[in-house]
Parts: C-alpha cells; sequence; structure tokens
C-alpha cells in the first residue's frame, strides 16, 4: 500500500459512512411524512366533526327558535271551556277529536284557527252530571298524531 492510497481509502471509508447516515436520514423522513399524512387526515376528520357538529347545534337552535302553539284548555264556568293558544306561534286547523268525549258537547274546535293569545270556548257537559274527561285529544297541521289536552276540573 502506497501513502497516496489512503486518503482515497479514508475518503471511501467515509462516502460509504455518509450513505449509511443519508439512508437512514431518507427512511426517518418517509416515517415522519407519513405521520405528517396521517396527522393531517385525523386533523380534516376532527374539523369535519367539528363542522357537523356546529350544524346540529345551529340547525337545534333554530328548530328551538321557531315559534309554536302552546295548546292549554280551561275551564271558564259551569260547563263552559276555553281552548287557548299560549305560545308563540299560530296553530292551524285545530280539531278537538270526539274520542273519549262525553255527549253534550257543543262548539267543539274543527278546523280553527288559532294565533298566539287567541282562544275557542266550547260547551262540554257529562251525563248524568258525572265528571268531564280527564283529557281532549287535539290535532292541527304540524301535529296530526293526536296530542292529549288535560282538561281542568270544575
Amino acid at each position: 500500500m502506497e501513502l497516496g492510497d489512503i486518503p482515497a481509502r479514508v475518503a471511501c471509508a467515509f462516502s460509504a459512512a455518509a450513505l449509511v447516515i443519508s439512508m437512514k436520514a431518507r427512511g426517518d423522513g418517509r416515517k415522519s411524512a407519513e405521520a405528517a399524512v396521517r396527522s393531517a387526515d385525523a386533523a380534516e376528520a376532527a374539523l369535519t366533526e367539528q363542522r357537523r357538529e356546529a350544524e346540529e347545534r345551529r340547525q337545534a337552535e333554530i328548530e328551538a327558535a321557531r315559534p309554536r302553539p302552546d295548546l292549554v284548555v280551561e275551564h271558564t264556568g259551569e260547563h263552559r271551556y276555553r281552548l287557548c293558544n299560549y305560545g308563540t306561534g299560530p296553530a292551524s286547523k285545530v280539531t278537538v277529536l270526539e274520542q273519549d268525549l262525553p255527549p253534550f258537547v257543543r262548539e267543539l274546535p274543527v278546523d280553527i284557527d288559532l294565533a298566539p293569545g287567541e282562544a275557542h270556548e266550547f260547551f262540554m257537559r257529562a251525563t248524568m252530571g258525572g265528571p268531564v274527561p280527564p283529557q281532549i285529544y287535539v290535532t292541527w297541521d304540524g301535529q296530526e298524531s293526536p296530542v292529549p289536552l288535560r282538561v281542568p276540573p270544575r
């Protein structure tokens, strides 16, 4: 071996070491890039979920703020009753169903409109001085299934 070959062999050893280090760095860079992609995907999924939840909350707030009727039966005297709308929205086509009603009923609300604060009076008397039903069943536009409303005692 000659003295001129020593620097060449040292340079070759350094280049081999540099090759090993660069291959290791390349592998670490690939792992880092894959981790960054996974992190970005997770962040995107989290952002999508947050947007969905925010939209659900917004829809719930809109629904909660929507004007609604609030129907209540009041006893006004003897055999007279009043169907009142204490809600913030109108009730259209309000109908009291004849289900479980006593035989003596007059002026029963059928397809009437009740704006907020409005009322409709009707007459209801049970036979033989018996009690009136504990509830009446009412429907209106937007509420197709019958809703029981408590009838106050006389």
